[in-house]
């Protein structure tokens, strides 16, 4: 892949990446290891193949640790591996979630706590076991990924624009506690991003014309169009942003 700038100050950062093997994520792993960066990444389904990818075009395997985000114990346990692997995490990006289509009365509890889980609470979870090496190593950056859709008001999956509102929120809040320490959290909230999942399931003729109308860029957003962001947003050229949600949607909706 080739991204439009080097952040030179990402090489040999420690990166840890949930849900870094498939779409976007693995659009963001490959993006790490063209900075340099040593990544790792946990992911439910099976990645090998993603892997030997990887090394294969860069020469560099990224650390692929199976794990459902959803079991916090296994999670944690992925951090502490990653960072005995790579050093203490300096770059976390919480990337993992599920946008699975729902409308609110066929919602049932075990749903709702299952879509929190992944959505929500795994973020909050993973954000709270990095801190610590963070601390120590004299800051860091944490990236949460949120989405446009509860900006937009979308209707269709309820429980998963109720975490993206609460991944801002939470991500405010981190940013005000680890701000002394030189930590920074940010959000990332893409518009909708074509990756091979949204082309199989929603991504019809018609779906795709009327989101066109409301994009002020003509064009419609790949995997690629969000690593930039990320990349920035995890290095110092963006040492003094913080707190911050970031939309790259291609002009759909608007902050401020």
């Amino acid at each position: 892949m080739t991204t439009l700038a080097t952040f030179h100050d990402l090489k040999d950062a420690s990166v840890f990446i949930t849900g870094g093997g498939a779409g976007i994520g693995a659009s963001l792993t490959e993006g790490f290891i063209t900075q340099g960066a040593r990544v790792a990444f946990v992911q439910r389904s099976d990645a090998s193949g993603f892997c030997d990818e990887m090394e294969a075009k860069h020469g560099v395997r990224p650390l692929f640790i199976p794990c459902d985000i959803t079991d916090i114990p296994a999670l944690k346990a992925a951090l502490a591996q990653a960072a005995e692997a790579h050093g203490a995490v300096t770059v976390l990006v919480n990337n993992a979630a599920n946008d699975k289509r729902h409308s609110t009365e066929e919602v049932t509890e075990d749903f709702w706590d299952r879509s929190q889980a992944i959505n929500l609470k795994a973020y909050f979870f993973v954000c709270q076991a990095v801190v610590g090496g963070m601390r120590a190593a004299g800051g860091g950056s944490i990236i949460n990924f949120s989405s446009i859709s509860y900006m937009m008001g979308n209707a269709g999956y309820p429980s998963y624009t109720t975490a993206n509102a609460g991944i801002t929120g939470m991500t405010r809040s981190l940013a005000r506690e680890f701000g002394p320490d030189r930590i920074r959290v940010n959000a990332l909230a893409p518009g909708w991003v074509l990756t091979d999942k949204q082309k199989d399931l929603w991504a019809t003729p018609e779906a795709l014309a009327a989101h066109m109308e409301r994009q002020c860029l003509k064009e419609h957003l790949e995997p690629r169009d969000i690593v930039d962001a990320v990349l920035f947003m995890a290095s110092g050229a963006s040492r003094m942003m913080t707190g911050q949600a970031v939309v790259v949607d291609g002009g759909v909706v608007t902050t401020g």
